[in-house]
């Protein structure tokens, strides 16, 4: 294929990719009641609104986040199919596992960061109050909060498919990965400590997941570029016998 081919490829999957997120907002639009009532309903305070637009804003954030969610695995899927053509038979197969780990592994973090939010972040900071003060508290500013914690787990917890994908395309190796495991370990503290309260301990909560996953990404790694070296090896045996 040419380069107009290949951009003509592309267009497609992109178009492709926002018809289904088009389909997806708009599906959003019919859940967000439901959406909201799951986010609020155990929250120990009032949600209040300070104007009209913040009501609209909610229900485009839901409907976005739920196009979001929606999107991912068909929009992994149409980067599969861009690049399919230059797989051989065994990388198709085994890139293509990678479309339900992607979708698996956001879920989870965002499943995650909620589950730190609401168990331990939102308790730690409402007690720091005391009864000191009244509080009252927003529906966008809660949520916009609830999505900064949340967010970047769903886009960190990807760091395994990432690095194995990497190192599939000769990237990065295991070797590199432990050699900058230091450097990774701060980045990782630091992101810790950006989307949570200064709390040590719940820093340490943040942060260590974090670190377990980077630790399983140099594995999953070794396992990739194992695989590679065998496909090396055998090629230039078999090169030989020729």
């Amino acid at each position: 294929m040419n380069i107009t081919d290949h951009l003509s490829e592309l267009r497609k999957r992109v178009i492709w990719t926002f018809v289904f997120f088009a389909a997806f907002f708009i599906a959003g639009f019919f859940y967000v009641d439901q959406i909201q009532y799951f986010f609020i309903k155990d929250l120990p305070f009032e949600l209040n609104m300070t104007s009209p637009g913040e009501i609209i804003w909610i229900i485009f954030t839901f409907a976005t986040l739920v196009a979001v969610v929606g999107t991912l695995p068909v929009l992994s899927l149409q980067l599969w199919l861009f690049i399919k053509p230059a797989l051989t038979p065994k990388e198709r197969k085994a890139s293509l596992s990678y479309i339900p780990a992607i979708f698996i592994l956001f879920l989870g973090g965002l499943t995650f960061g909620y589950l730190v939010f609401v168990e331990l972040i939102l308790p730690f900071l409402l007690s720091l109050n005391n009864g000191m003060f009244n509080e009252i508290y927003t529906v966008e500013r809660y949520f916009r909060f609830l999505f900064r914690v949340t967010i970047p787990f769903a886009v960190l917890f990807e760091i395994p498919v990432i690095v194995m994908f990497l190192t599939s395309l000769g990237i990065v190796n295991p070797v590199l990965l432990v050699k900058i495991r230091k450097y990774a370990y701060f980045v990782l503290v630091i992101i810790g400590t950006i989307i949570s309260p200064p709390d040590f301990i719940l820093q340490l909560v943040v942060a260590v997941p974090l670190i377990i996953l980077y630790e399983i990404s140099i594995v999953l790694s070794r396992m990739v570029y194992r695989k590679k070296l065998e496909k090396h090896r055998e090629f230039m045996e078999s090169d030989i016998e020729e």
